[in-house]
């Protein structure tokens, strides 16, 4: 591509407009990023960022993006490969519930921090990139094409006219805002009546890890949950979904000795493990859940919306970071088929990720429900054990809705159609049996080549 002449401006360099001026400066382009944040390379986290960090899970949609550009292997040398959930009930033993069956089926706990720092020094090591921080976006004309960023060092607003614009600056997009302005722009939002409160186990003596290493931890309570990732050095970093309100909620668990009491009852053992539960507790900060939809994301060849700011999901699938990875590759897809029309690009792309976008907003929301009451339920369980031999019998038909979305990349929507029907397989299967050894051979075989006669060929 003879790009060199060109140059994209993105508004955002967290993650995945990290990973895009990469993809971007890869094909020739000039890449501008402007970040309102300062460096987090050379600052500690500011604008209430500390305390909110909730360690990435990143699979094979993430990984293939960062294979595009060279840098999985590096990525994977500062994650850690997590094989199941650890289920920590109340009382009794814990249950390893395995995400996949094959040794490669894992999912990996990486540092948002330590990723959005090894990305940004990635980009800034491309021929044609620049970063420009504590630069604030604060609108965009499309009229005129104009627009504003300004120093928060200095508060001097500076005026620019970008060809192409970019916003990956998260659900709190200033790109998505301006082009609200525009009309004919659809949004809608929706929040979780739960929030969540980031707290730390943390490494014992010589950084030893005092619960199972290659886990993602979960105490399922019913209404609410708390999980823990590991992170390198040993330590956990654990987070807490709560109600805002109720009895049992942010509002109302307020006083140490309420919380600590609170915490001994529904979690015993990461209690133990937490000897600064109460002051974590209370200095950091309740953060809220939110699912954002929004359409068109492009205006005209002039302005695109990618990641959050197109498409925000709450994290219980652990799927924004990889969805928005996704992102960066199917533009890079986008690009190669229909530059310089840029229009066409635009458009191409949101018309190919809508779709799927939305489905993984759907499936994280349900997720939640399968996280914090289902893991536990025997039926669940059993589902879950004959899902596994349904996909060592029909390898190319029946795939587990959850290895379709963590460890294959077929689109979004098609893992959300399927599992639908591979979900009601498994109630028909398992409403009259207690063990997987029970199931009705000829009954599955009917039942696979009826609903699911199709076989997956793609991802």
């Amino acid at each position: 591509m003879d790009s060199h002449r060109e140059t994209v401006t993105l508004i955002g360099a967290g993650l995945a407009g990290s990973l895009l001026a990469i993809f971007l400066a890869r094909r020739g382009f000039r890449v501008e990023v402007y970040e309102k944040r300062p460096d987090i390379r050379r600052e500690p986290a500011v604008d209430g960022q500390a305390g909110r960090s909730i360690n990435l899970a990143m699979s094979a949609r993430g990984l293939h993006a960062l294979e595009q550009v060279g840098l999985q292997n590096e990525v994977l040398d500062m994650a850690i490969p997590m094989v199941g959930r650890l289920i920590h009930p109340v009382e009794g033993d814990r249950v390893l519930q395995p995400y996949g069956q094959r040794e490669d089926e894992v999912i990996y706990s990486v540092s948002r921090g330590e990723l959005n720092r090894f990305l940004l020094s990635a980009a800034e090591l491309q021929d044609g990139v620049r970063l420009h921080f504590n630069a604030r976006c604060t609108g965009l004309e499309f009229r005129t094409g104009v627009l504003y960023v300004r120093d928060d060092a200095t508060n001097h607003v500076h005026s620019l006219r970008p060809d192409r614009i970019i916003g990956v600056d998260g659900s709190a997009s200033a790109i998505r805002t301006a082009m609200m302005n525009v009309g004919r722009f659809d949004l809608s939002q929706q929040y979780l009546t739960h929030g969540y409160k980031e707290l730390t186990i943390p490494a014992g003596p010589d950084g030893a890890y005092r619960m199972e290493r290659n886990a993602l931890h979960i105490w399922p309570r019913g209404m609410y949950m708390l999980i823990a990732l590991p992170n390198q050095d040993g330590s956990f970093t654990c987070t807490l979904f709560f109600p805002h309100e109720g009895e049992y909620s942010f509002a109302s668990l307020l006083d140490p000795r309420q919380i600590l009491d609170f915490f001994e009852i529904q979690f015993p053992d990461a209690t133990a493990l937490m000897p600064d539960l109460t002051a974590l507790y209370r200095d950091n900060p309740t953060g809220s859940l939110v699912t954002l939809k929004c359409f068109p994301w492009h205006y005209r060849d002039r302005a695109l919306l990618l990641g959050d700011a197109a498409h925000a999901i709450v994290p219980f699938f652990g799927q924004g970071m990889n969805c928005a990875f996704e992102d960066c590759t199917i533009l890079d897809e986008c690009i190669e088929a229909h530059w310089p029309d840029w229009g066409s690009v635009f458009e191409s792309f949101g018309r190919r990720r809508k779709e799927d976008a939305d489905a993984i907003a759907d499936m994280a929301l349900a997720n939640y429900v399968e996280m914090r009451d289902l893991v536990s339920d025997p039926g669940f369980q059993l589902r879950q054990k004959v899902g596994f031999l349904l996909e060592q019998k029909y390898p190319d038909r029946f795939i587990p809705r959850y290895s379709m979305v963590s460890f294959h990349r077929f689109p979004y929507s098609e893992a959300l159609y399927r599992g639908e029907i591979q979900e009601g397989i498994l109630r028909e299967l398992c409403a009259s049996i207690s063990s997987a050894d029970r199931v009705d051979w000829n009954a599955a075989d009917r039942l696979v080549r009826e609903r699911l006669d199709v076989r997956m060929t793609t991802g």
